[in-house]
């Protein structure tokens, strides 16, 4: 079986670690490079002076790691162009950007995944084991919060422009817990109040995002999503019928929300009499991350026939969906 040629278009913080993940799996090769700051780039392979230039290379599919602005224009170029898409998040600055890709795919055997990384994580990977094994009963509420500090140049960074990225700190981070909450809960959800501000950073996007969802079955769900987060946290909680699950930390580049730990007990491992609140607790810690290795893994197996289950074209519609739900509630407009 020949190994599949990939190129990568935007070649910034997220079009490195692809990199590193083609180059490090077996049955792949990276080919060319694209990003508009070419003298900025340094890589062994080949640089194309366009995106057209990729796409008429000898390639099998292409991986997105543009501005947002950029992302679904590429996609549905890439696609045109007889090219299989991996596409990072958010996947558009609209909903109604992904609706010309979507009437386009229904037709096409073309694999299009998208880039809801942390699903790949093994805390995550395995609390929805935990979830699927019906012994925590019914899912109650979930509780998420995501938070980082922002950087020494955060007020330039081009995720905090809206022409470049439709939104802040929910469209860059927040997203990735909105898509754990849909993961985990198997439904859709709508917004019932949202507070979007800039609280601290002189930035044209908001840097807090405070929001009240509601699943189809009821199921509520809180998120703040901050870029004033001194010391970065990540931490998720779910409360079922008969138990709970906590996701503390998780694992990333920086190593700053680590340790990565998943953290469950039952409400009947308790001694009702002297410790009311205090179940027994099952804590794991995982100190690797091969979430991009098990990402990529999906988007090959998926290019050679089999499915692909996460970050797909559904997923990144009804995240933007969701998004632009909670930006229309916003008690701040």
């Amino acid at each position: 079986m020949r190994d599949l040629k990939f190129g990568i278009a935007g070649y910034g913080k997220m079009g490195k670690i692809r990199a590193n993940s083609i180059n490090d799996s077996e049955g792949t090769e990276l080919v060319c490079l694209f990003d508009k700051d070419q003298e900025n780039i340094e890589s062994e392979v080949y640089l194309c002076s366009s995106y057209k230039q990729l796409l008429d290379s000898d390639i099998d599919g292409v991986f997105i790691s543009t501005y947002v602005d950029a992302a679904a224009d590429y996609v549905l170029r890439a696609l045109k162009s007889g090219k299989h898409v991996f596409c990072e998040k958010p996947p558009s600055l609209t909903k109604n950007q992904l609706l010309e890709i979507n009437e386009f795919q229904s037709d096409s055997n073309l694999i299009l995944k998208y880039g809801f990384n942390h699903r790949f994580h093994y805390s995550v990977m395995e609390a929805k084991k935990l979830i699927q094994k019906g012994t925590m009963g019914k899912l109650l509420w979930m509780r998420g919060v995501y938070g980082k500090a922002g950087s020494l140049d955060f007020k330039e960074n081009w995720r905090n422009y809206k022409k470049y990225a439709g939104g802040g700190i929910l469209m860059d981070q927040g997203i990735h817990m909105l898509d754990l909450f849909r993961f985990f809960a198997e439904e859709e959800f709508f917004c019932r109040a949202s507070y979007l501000d800039t609280v601290f950073w002189e930035i044209e996007n908001e840097d807090n995002a405070f929001v009240i969802l509601e699943s189809e079955s009821g199921i509520v769900s809180s998120l703040h999503s901050t870029a004033n987060q001194w010391k970065h946290k990540f931490l998720l909680e779910l409360t079922f019928e008969k138990g709970y699950i906590t996701l503390d930390g998780i694992l990333s580049s920086t190593g700053s929300y680590a340790p990565e730990k998943l953290i469950y007990g039952y409400r009947d491992q308790e001694d009702i009499e002297k410790s009311m609140g205090r179940p027994l607790e099952t804590t794991s810690v995982f100190e690797v991350d091969n979430s991009w290795v098990y990402e990529l893994n999906e988007f090959v197996t998926a290019i050679r026939g089999d499915e692909i289950r996460n970050g797909t074209l559904n997923d990144a519609l009804q995240i933007m969906n969701l998004i632009e739900d909670i930006y229309a509630t916003n008690l701040r407009r």
